[in-house]
């Protein structure tokens, strides 16, 4: 062997496996066991997910109060963090105001959302009485009656919301 494929053979020794490496996909990361815990804590648009516990309107704006209002603003018509209540429930509008009343289509999913994103700066920090007592105000704030008001998963679950028929199943009948 000649000293120019010596040098040839030994930089396709290093080379080769330096591009096999490169074009190895790279799917992501192991998800953590806390990513793990919450996709199998989802709540679903019918209810299924939703855990034990209740809540009350009452305790609802004692919460909000403390938790939400710096960034939902009072009777959580608006702030840094975006209008809840309120607004102009028009949603062919030019700039329509999606509101929990006017907008969401299920109350269940406001439960989901609290629960896992909110407060902002600690999520999954709330039990479900207190994210119960949240929803609970929140409806009311919008206009939508609370059994009671009281919620627990199987009144949360029945709660009609109106415009539960504004959106439209790319995927599935709806449930």
């Amino acid at each position: 062997m000649r000293i120019g494929e010596g040098l040839l053979w030994c930089w396709l020794a290093v080379a080769m496996p330096l591009q096999a490496a490169e074009l190895t996909p790279r799917l992501g990361v192991k998800p953590a066991a806390h990513t793990l815990t919450t996709h199998a804590n989802l709540v679903f648009p019918d209810g299924r997910g939703l855990p034990a516990g209740s809540g009350s309107v009452e305790q609802g704006a004692r919460l909000y109060a403390r938790l939400c209002v710096a960034c939902h603003g009072l009777d959580g018509r608006g702030g840094p963090g975006g209008e809840l209540s309120g607004g102009n429930p028009d949603l062919r509008a030019a700039q329509p105001d999606r509101t929990i009343g006017s907008y969401w289509p299920h109350a269940t999913t406001l439960f989901d959302f609290i629960r896992r994103a909110m407060p902002l700066n600690a999520p999954w920090s709330l039990n479900n009485d207190e994210v119960y007592a949240l929803v609970a105000w929140l409806l009311e704030a919008n206009g939508i009656r609370v059994p009671n008001g009281r919620l627990d998963a199987a009144t949360l679950a029945a709660i009609r919301m109106p415009n539960r028929d504004g959106f439209r199943w790319i995927d599935a009948p709806a449930p």
